[in-house]
């Protein structure tokens, strides 16, 4: 039977590395901005890391691979019925079609092929996709951002 999305080109990657953190995974998302975690690259890529340490924070990607069940392509965010239902797109977190995590880190240390790192809202033994320096490139003064969004964020 063919797919919503059969007609969409389908990709692989190869994981680069994985997530390592004691937090238990009921705990990573209440702890999400004061985890500390290391990031451990396959040793044979620890050449790409030459550099690395001159930057303070990373973007982090990483397959979310302990996403279960189907991702409804509406709901309300933070599963809170009283915030208005949005699309998957128009929300971070785990509902998307591919449950691709992205997460802006704070770069603590390295250790060879280890990266440690705060504010990485991953399972531990998450693969990482891949790694990026955040530059001033990234970053906006001002942003737009939902109504909803800003209110949570100042309660």
């Amino acid at each position: 039977m063919p797919q919503p999305n059969d007609h969409l080109p389908q990709y692989s990657f190869t994981a680069i590395g994985h997530v390592e953190t004691t937090v238990p995974d009921a705990d990573i998302a209440k702890n999400r901005r004061t985890i500390v975690s290391d990031i451990v690259i396959a040793p044979e890529l620890e050449p790409a890391l030459l550099g690395i340490e001159a930057y303070s924070h990373l973007i982090v990607l990483f397959w979310m691979d302990r996403v279960a069940g189907s991702r409804k392509l509406q709901t309300h965010p933070r599963g809170d019925p009283t915030l208005p239902l949005q699309g998957a797109l128009a929300m971070r977190g785990s509902n998307h079609p591919n449950p691709l995590g992205l997460a802006v880190v704070e770069l603590l240390s390295r250790s060879a092929n280890r990266l440690t790192v705060q504010r990485l809202d991953a399972f531990n033994q998450t693969p990482v996709i891949d790694l990026k320096p955040y530059d001033d490139y990234d970053s906006y003064p001002e942003i737009r951002v939902a109504d909803w969004f800003a209110t949570r964020r100042t309660q």
